[in-house]
């Protein structure tokens, strides 16, 4: 089944062989059947030609010389032994002669008895008068009447051994010749499917190689029927996409370089200006409150502004591929409550109580600062989407991997959104202003942090029944995962 599917030459071979082999099968049943009923005509023809033959002869022998029954009977019998010994040298065939009174004698070839002839033909005889037949067996039995003062019947068995014969010999040779012309076809089928298909299956490896990176690699071009057509333009296809991977490739390079060299150029007069919001921040109590005012919201676009500068920087590491583990065996339970802990404040101002489930001990060999930065932006975003609603926080571990699962119950995500909450700059509600939420960046730093891990960071919500957010991480960093120990969506959500 597995190369069926995966192999279009075994398919277009095999289904020729198949409707080859029923058409033929067809065409040999009808032409067989064909024969068959051409020659059992062509040999009831000659024998109703010698049976009415010998009928004549006989009737005739009946009409001349003494009437009497008894020199009757003894004609009759010579006529039937000179029809018996003709059938002997000619077209073979034995006689059988009855009365139908029953009470005269019988002349019989070798080998046959009145027996032989069944009681329908014996009926049919005496009804029509007229030469009648029917095939018993390997055997057409023809009878008619000779009239004469006492009635009598005369039956010719001709076989049919040699049409029966003749018939074997043309079955056998029209499966042998339906056997090769079914072969034949399916040759024929497997040479054009593999000219068809042997361009197909290269195009398919060399769009592989694309696929891995190898943008050097190009079909071979043959002549210049169709395929060799679809060569070129797979081609000229691989090499417009080359150009356009190259671009974007130099375009991202260009980008990657830009967001850090602008992100490190930007922390030096960051730092400076901190510096002049730090004395002013401290000193607000002696401005007007205008003034005190506007040094508050500085010291707070100033921390917004550090926070997006230092994710830029992790994000360009991550682009750079520079990004690196200190792993070391931490055990999660104590990791979420210490951050639980630092995000009530925040749980506070918004109404929400923060729940902790766990079983025990969860340890994992992980880098427990880039997991709390994960969990502190997970308990970040579902405090500032709870709407005064609770938070749960559960805490797993399978038997290769730990699970965090956050889940609010606030607005919850709409369908598609699941996917795009971890787009870089992405925004569930885009009405928000840049005042209130984290940059849009957290998610995005989050789920490359499960990524160097070897783990994975999912998200679920509905409208109105809140948002879940899952992260799996395996107990050794790199490791397969055979399935979390917590699943992603709620159980209302799966009834």
């Amino acid at each position: 089944m597995h190369r069926w599917r995966r192999s279009l030459q075994l398919r277009v071979v095999s289904t020729t062989l198949i409707v080859s082999g029923v058409v033929v099968l067809l065409l040999a049943t009808l032409l067989i059947d064909q024969i068959g009923r051409g020659l059992v005509e062509a040999k009831t023809r000659d024998s109703l030609t010698q049976a009415e033959a010998g009928l004549t002869q006989a009737q005739e022998a009946v009409e001349v010389g003494d009437r009497r029954d008894s020199a009757v009977e003894d004609r009759l019998q010579d006529v039937a032994s000179v029809l018996s010994v003709r059938g002997q040298s000619g077209t073979p065939y034995r006689i059988l002669l009855v009365s139908t009174l029953g009470d005269a004698k019988a002349f019989a070839s070798p080998g046959l008895s009145p027996g032989a002839v069944s009681p329908r033909l014996v009926r049919a005889v005496q009804k029509e008068g007229a030469p009648a037949y029917e095939f018993v067996a390997d055997t057409l039995v023809i009878g008619g009447s000779i009239t004469a003062r006492q009635p009598y019947q005369l039956f010719f068995f001709f076989p049919l051994t040699a049409e029966h014969r003749t018939l074997e010999l043309v079955r056998r040779t029209a499966t042998i010749a339906g056997l090769l012309l079914v072969l034949l076809l399916a040759l024929i089928a497997a040479l054009v499917a593999r000219q068809v298909v042997q361009p197909v299956r290269l195009a398919a490896r060399t769009a592989e190689r694309l696929a891995q990176g190898l943008l050097e690699e190009r079909m071979t071009v043959t002549g210049e029927d169709d395929i060799a057509r679809l060569a070129e333009s797979f081609n000229s296809m691989a090499s417009a996409l080359q150009t356009q991977i190259r671009q974007l490739e130099d375009l991202s390079r260009v980008q990657r370089r830009f967001v850090s060299d602008v992100t490190h150029e930007l922390r030096t007069p960051l730092t400076t200006v901190r510096m002049a919001a730090d004395v002013l921040y401290e000193n607000r109590t002696g401005f007007t409150p205008e003034t005190g005012r506007s040094a508050e919201l500085l010291q707070a676009e100033l921390e917004r502004f550090e926070s997006l500068l230092a994710e830029l920087l992790e994000i360009s590491r991550y682009d750079a591929g520079a990004a690196s583990l200190d792993a070391e065996r931490v055990d999660l339970v104590p990791l979420v409550a210490g951050l639980i802990e630092r995000c009530q404040p925040l749980a506070a101002r918004k109404g929400s109580v923060v729940q902790l489930r766990s079983t025990g001990p969860v340890v994992a060999e992980v880098d427990h600062v880039r997991i709390e930065r994960v969990v502190r932006n997970l308990l970040g975003n579902a405090l500032e989407h709870s709407e005064g609603r609770p938070v749960e926080v559960q805490v797993a571990q399978g038997e290769d991997c730990a699970a965090i699962r956050v889940r609010d119950h606030g607005v919850g995500l709409r369908p598609g959104e699941a996917e795009l909450a971890f787009t870089r700059f992405w925004r569930g509600d885009p009405s928000r202003t840049r005042a209130t939420g984290g940059t849009g960046l957290g998610l995005a730093i989050a789920l490359e942090d499960a990524r160097l891990h070897g783990g994975t960071l999912e998200a679920w919500g509905e409208p109105g029944k809140g948002a879940v957010f899952l992260l799996t991480l395996p107990l050794q960093v790199g490791a397969a995962m055979q399935g979390g120990p917590l699943r992603l969506e709620p159980d209302e959500a799966r009834r």
